[in-house]
């Protein structure tokens, strides 16, 4: 059976590392290890040896230069101590059959890396971004979600309704124009959809969508499924007590179930 092999990365302003690493571990992970960006870019750390990757969330680069800008620009420029683009690692990594979840901070650096959504696979081109939230202030705040049943994603297979918690002033989904909504509807591209409580239609009412994307977007997924990106934080709910409900008997999925989707993909795909 194939070893899934976990990466968290880490840095310059995350701060959900080590949650993330649990919801990875917990999940079946047989190896987990968080790292910094600056170890892979000095060579005591390689993308080779893993094949799921997480971004996690936190306030990368301090949200100074728009969230998470400064860590894509840093991706896509960065070369290692040999003189090779960083780049080229994480081309590798995705050509190798890997998987991606990122998370807050991290959805927003697969956005302007160009991984997210990708339409027509058209990777590091982007495409849409991520902005202020209408409110014009942090939300922290647990949300209700609904898995897209037809979409590619291998991290919501199966998955029906989620509650996870959000804390973030940045996410809502900006699309660079009409026809890119339109792509990421055709194409089943939207992964997670913000609700009403206890109702599957997407919604555009505050505060069950705590930024005002379009279409009540939550999470999207690229072309070939293999990456998620979310601003709710799935790693946060990793075991009954983290929801405000559950002295009342509240049992709803853990957020841990897209870490688990994603590790049996992996052991079914090698």
């Amino acid at each position: 059976m194939p070893q899934v092999k976990t990466a968290v990365i880490t840095g310059y302003g995350t701060n959900c590392e080590a949650e993330s690493a649990h919801a990875a571990t917990i999940a079946g992970s047989d190896e987990t290890t968080i790292m910094y960006f600056s170890d892979i870019k000095a060579g005591r750390h390689r993308l080779d040896a893993y094949n799921f990757l997480v971004f996690p969330g936190g306030f990368l680069d301090g949200d100074d230069l728009g969230a998470a800008q400064a860590g894509a620009l840093r991706w896509k420029y960065a070369k290692t101590e040999d003189g090779a683009p960083l780049l080229d690692q994480l081309k590798d990594f995705l050509d190798r059959g890997g998987i991606i979840l990122g998370i807050c901070n991290g959805f927003q650096l697969l956005v302007k890396l160009g991984l997210l959504p990708a339409v027509d696979k058209n990777y590091f081109t982007r495409s849409l971004t991520l902005s202020a939230n209408d409110s014009a202030r942090f939300e922290d705040r647990w949300v209700w979600l609904r898995a897209n049943q037809n979409s590619p994603c291998v991290f919501t297979k199966g998955v029906d309704a989620l509650e996870l918690p959000v804390r973030h002033g940045e996410g809502k989904v900006i699309p660079k124009e009409d026809a890119v909504l339109q792509a990421l509807c055709d194409n089943n591209l939207i992964a997670l959809q913000y609700t009403l409580p206890n109702v599957s239609e997407p919604t555009q009412e505050y505060p069950y969508n705590p930024n005002g994307s379009p279409l009540g977007i939550a999470g999207l997924t690229d072309p070939s499924g293999r990456i998620l990106g979310l601003m709710p934080h799935p790693e946060a709910f990793n075991h009954p007590t983290n929801h405000p409900n559950w002295t009342r008997g509240a049992r709803p999925t853990l957020g841990t179930v897209l870490f688990e989707n994603g590790v049996n993909y992996l052991r079914q795909n090698g």
